[in-house]
């Protein structure tokens, strides 16, 4: 869904759950779209709250269906499968035909249709009379004006309460309401067009996180790809410009001195972004193996081995093509002198640029945790990038836990990227 519906969405919303503030994560379907039985066209393939006034209610082999008033038959409807029609207190023709009603579900397609597809009676809700929603506005539109602001933000265990059975999540409480705000507050200062994003779960709690907390950022595109993180955190990209093609590098395999072979402890994200009327360019996100266990020196020979990867994809791109035009960033766990980030770096002709040095020192921390407070987190790029880079727009935002939802700073670089 784009971001002026998500706009109607959180409107329409306001007016369905009122006063009542959620007192979890979420209120129970906040962050789902919210819409009319009309538009229901548009949102095939996504899990909706339906509000309709239904004409009428019949069977067919299937099942029931619900049509609603104004809608031509063979159009929408609420579908009911008849293995579940015993779930109901009556039969769904005595039930609801001539009510207004609120029904959540997954919108499906059928025969060229749009469908919502309910199961129990707890996803339909009838309603005393048709609601008062208000106007729905789209709000102000976002404009592209030839630059592009990427940024960089480890959000610190973006977790839901959902266990899943999958990844070791159990000892990572979900992220609180209350921080979920501050996370929403900093990427709001942020305000990057392009925002690379590191700890989080999975792709539902972003959507939802985007949704309710970040409706008015114009985030038209939430890529996430599941990594090799054995707790389940993965890299995201938020995008207001449009998404080409998306790769992940998490089953490659990475030699280590000694022989062995790994692979990323997350993932290399590339997400090709492709500006209207501007040269497209790709970012690549990475979140290195962190320092725990670092007294040992378990980590550091992980983390150079990653660096060692992410820099030998950055120098094929390179040979194929000295003027191709990539960022790096994300939250590298390690500090500017180390091996890791000079690999990273590079040296000659393929040299990444990383202008953190426009920074006075004191600024220079994204990890905001005594007695570690340091710079971890970069925004490099290929030197054609470096050519497209807007001079002192390098940015680290201060901020703590308690004040901005996570113990990294985020980072931000503006680039020209108009063809002309």
């Amino acid at each position: 869904m784009y971001m002026g519906q998500w706009i109607v969405a959180a409107a329409l919303a306001a007016a369905l759950w009122g006063a009542d503030a959620p007192t979890s994560q979420f209120a129970p379907n906040e962050g789902l779209p919210l819409i009319r039985w009309q538009d229901a066209v548009k949102h095939v393939g996504e899990r909706c709250i339906v509000v309709g006034k239904v004409e009428r209610a019949r069977s067919n082999r299937g099942g029931y269906l619900l049509q609603f008033e104004g809608e031509p038959r063979g159009g929408f409807a609420v579908f009911i499968r008849r293995e579940h029609v015993g779930r109901f207190p009556k039969t769904p023709i005595q039930l609801y035909p001539r009510k207004w009603i609120r029904a959540t579900g997954l919108i499906d397609e059928y025969r060229g249709k749009p469908e919502l597809i309910v199961s129990a009676p707890e996803q339909i809700e009838v309603l005393s009379g048709e609601p008062s929603l208000p106007e729905a506005h789209a709000g102000s539109e976002w404009k592209f004006d030839g630059t592009v602001t990427v940024g960089t933000f480890n959000v610190l265990n973006l977790f839901d309460d959902v266990d899943d059975p999958y990844t070791a999540d159990e000892g990572t409480p979900p992220k609180s309401r209350e921080d979920m705000q501050r996370l929403a507050d900093t990427i709001r200062k942020l305000n990057a067009d392009v925002l690379a994003l590191e700890e989080v779960e999975n792709r539902g709690i972003l959507e939802r996180f985007v949704r309710v907390h970040l409706s008015d950022l114009h985030y038209a595109h939430v890529v996430h790809v599941e990594s090799n993180d054995q707790r389940g955190i993965d890299c995201a990209v938020l995008s207001r410009l449009p998404v080409g093609p998306v790769t992940s590098y998490r089953h490659v395999p990475i030699p280590m001195k000694g022989g062995e072979v790994t692979t990323l402890r997350r993932d290399l994200l590339r997400v090709r972004i492709e500006p209207p009327g501007g040269d497209a360019f790709d970012v690549f996100v990475v979140h290195f193996k962190s320092k725990r266990g670092e007294r040992t020196g378990e980590t550091s020979p992980v983390r150079q081995a990653e660096a060692e990867f992410v820099r030998r994809t950055c120098d094929e791109i390179l040979r194929d093509d000295a003027a191709a035009r990539f960022i790096v960033c994300g939250d590298f766990n390690d500090t500017w002198e180390s091996g890791p980030i000079r690999t990273i770096r590079g040296d000659g002709a393929g040299a990444l640029a990383c202008f953190v040095d426009e920074l006075p020192p004191a600024q220079r921390v994204s990890y905001n945790q005594e007695p570690h407070r340091s710079v971890i987190d970069y925004i490099f790029c290929s030197p054609a990038m470096a050519k497209r880079y807007v001079g002192k727009s390098y940015t680290i935002l201060d901020g703590s836990v308690a004040t901005s939802g996570s113990d990294h700073n985020p980072v931000r670089a503006t680039f020209r990227v108009r063809s002309n």
